[in-house]
């Protein structure tokens, strides 16, 4: 009979290892990598619009810090590995919302009424926005 080496023990150990720790961690889904990546995308929005003037410096603070946030509760569900589909889209609302802020403050939101109420207002905001 022929008994384990600690050599062989560990060749075993290490090769066991390796298999399996791939497979250990969790790995957020392609929903919560695109909601990263969407989130991750909004900061060079803000950054482009505070180089060329269109927002000031507090509006572009408030903005990164909104989205910071965001981009927080996304990683930590994604590492926690599942995201329950009503957090998914509180956080999908939640960047629409701070996206739209920066379009609204840009000036480059949609622009939806006839005019006849005063004038054109930036989707999703009424006429007393960014007040109202």
């Amino acid at each position: 009979m022929r008994s384990f080496a600690p050599e062989t023990l560990r060749t075993a150990t290490l090769a066991a290892l390796l298999v399996t720790v791939p497979f250990a961690g969790a790995y957020a889904s392609p929903r919560e990598t695109a909601l990263i990546n969407q989130i991750e995308s909004v900061d060079p929005g803000i950054q482009a619009a505070m180089q060329a003037n269109r927002i000031k410096p507090d509006e572009a603070r408030d903005l990164r810090t909104q989205v910071a946030h965001l981009d927080r509760a996304a990683q930590r569900a994604a590492r926690d590995g599942t995201m329950p589909t009503t957090q998914y889209q509180q956080l999908l609302a939640q960047l629409d919302h701070v996206s739209q802020k920066l379009r609204a403050a840009t000036g480059s939101a949609f622009l939806i009424g006839s005019g006849g109420d005063g004038g054109y207002y930036p989707n999703g905001y009424g006429p007393k926005y960014p007040n109202g």
